[in-house]
């Protein structure tokens, strides 16, 4: 059998960074082809109906090796990297024996990972973490829970005395751009429900997350030569300042934590002509959620108001939902993985994501997805690194929920 590690090391070496720029599914060639030696590896460890379609989901079948009536539980991760960094020639560190001083990353480019800036790190003591280089991400997000996944099917397979029912496992392109769960085909898939191994410390386990959307701020400008341009000049840029300070400036994310939803400003480009902007909506509320929606709509009004009707547009797009409201009727899954942790030595933490996985679209598709950690920190930059032993952990957590139904 493989250490979790392992795999791990080995699907980190796939460039999957997907590209929100692409109109290909998936974004990227590189999740069709670690899609491809991700089926050849769960027929090989005895899977059933693993495959790939054409939109590079991978979808893979264990049957029950019991008669009772169990739930048929699905588990999920993604194949992508995020876009954020290079996910290219990751050439990742081990740290055995971890002592809780500063991790140098890059000796050459002065990079380091210190527990000053990241004091979580000094819960690791002892443990053995696998971090980057300094130069690029290092794909535990979601590498590690792809590796977890395979990991425990394998063990279940070569340990027939462990009852279970029906297993279902499944794999998605283009979680980081949003689109992980647009073509998932949940009747195929065929579970009950299922739990993403998506999240990161040790112990997280989440059903509820941001609601969503997105923002497309475009501000028409009238330039004219700066010499004679009193009464005359629109600056596009300055009115995008001003649109900026009708938001309330204590609700972004830097500000704001736990509950706590804000509007996060994640592109501008601009002249005095015409300038764009780009930002994120989340709340976890609905009603909070309605009201920063309609903030902007109300700061699109007032410029136009003061500067002329259609100087500023606003387009919102909504991107996902909370999964609360969907899992809450089936909280027994939530309860189990809490067990399910606790009898792993683990101590859960039910927290609110703040963000979203393919979970909370899949919720509302019908397939009630909670969320359990993976074991990895500082998600989407240099400074990522996983911890093998969490790693375990999330392995033993899994085969601990399967044996959980199947002895009811």
């Amino acid at each position: 059998m493989k250490k979790v590690d392992e795999r791990f090391l080995e699907y980190v070496k796939i460039d999957t960074k997907s590209n929100e720029d692409s109109q290909t599914v998936p974004s990227t060639k590189g999740q069709l082809e670690l899609g491809k030696i991700l089926v050849k590896e769960l027929l090989e460890i005895g899977m059933t109906e693993a495959s790939i379609d054409d939109k590079g989901y991978v979808y893979a079948s264990l049957k029950a090796n019991i008669t009772a009536d169990v739930p048929k539980i699905g588990f999920i991760s993604h194949m992508d990297t995020a876009p954020d960094m290079s996910g290219k020639d990751i050439k990742p560190q081990i740290i055995k024996n971890y002592d809780g001083n500063t991790i140098v990353l890059n000796k050459d480019l002065n990079i380091e990972l210190n527990p000053k800036e990241f004091p979580e790190l000094k819960d690791y003591i002892g443990k053995t973490l696998i971090t980057t280089d300094g130069t690029t991400l290092l794909g535990a997000d979601d590498k590690a829970g792809v590796s977890e996944i395979i990991t425990a099917m394998e063990y279940l397979i070569n340990h027939p005395e462990i009852k279970h029912g029906d297993i279902k496992v499944g794999f998605t392109p283009d979680e980081e751009i949003g689109r992980g769960a647009d073509f998932f085909d949940v009747k195929k898939f065929g579970a009950d429900f299922a739990y993403t191994l998506d999240g990161g410390t040790i112990g997280e386990l989440e059903y509820e997350n941001f609601n969503a959307a997105g923002a497309k701020i475009t501000i028409k400008g009238r330039n004219v030569h700066p010499g004679s341009a009193k009464n005359k000049m629109i600056n596009s840029m300055m009115v995008a300042n001003e649109f900026i300070y009708l938001l309330p400036k204590d609700e972004v994310p830097e500000k704001t934590e736990k509950y706590e939803g804000f509007n996060h400003l994640v592109g501008i480009t601009g002249t005095v002509e015409e300038t764009k902007m780009e930002f994120i909506i989340r709340d976890f509320f609905s009603d909070k959620f309605d009201e920063k929606k309609e903030q902007f709509i109300n700061a699109k009004n007032e410029l136009n108001r003061i500067y002329g009707e259609g100087t500023v547009t606003v387009e919102i797009t909504e991107q996902y939902r909370n999964m609360k409201e969907m899992v809450e009727p089936v909280i027994h899954i939530v309860k189990t993985a809490e067990k399910a942790m606790e009898m792993a030595g683990v101590n859960a933490t039910i927290k609110p994501i703040r963000g979203g996985t393919d979970g909370a679209r899949l919720s509302f598709m019908g397939l009630p997805t909670p969320n359990i950690f993976t074991g990895g920190e500082n998600f989407h930059g240099r400074y990522e690194y996983v911890v093998i032993e969490s790693m375990e952990k999330a392995v033993e957590t899994i085969l601990n929920i399967i044996k959980i139904y199947a002895d009811k």
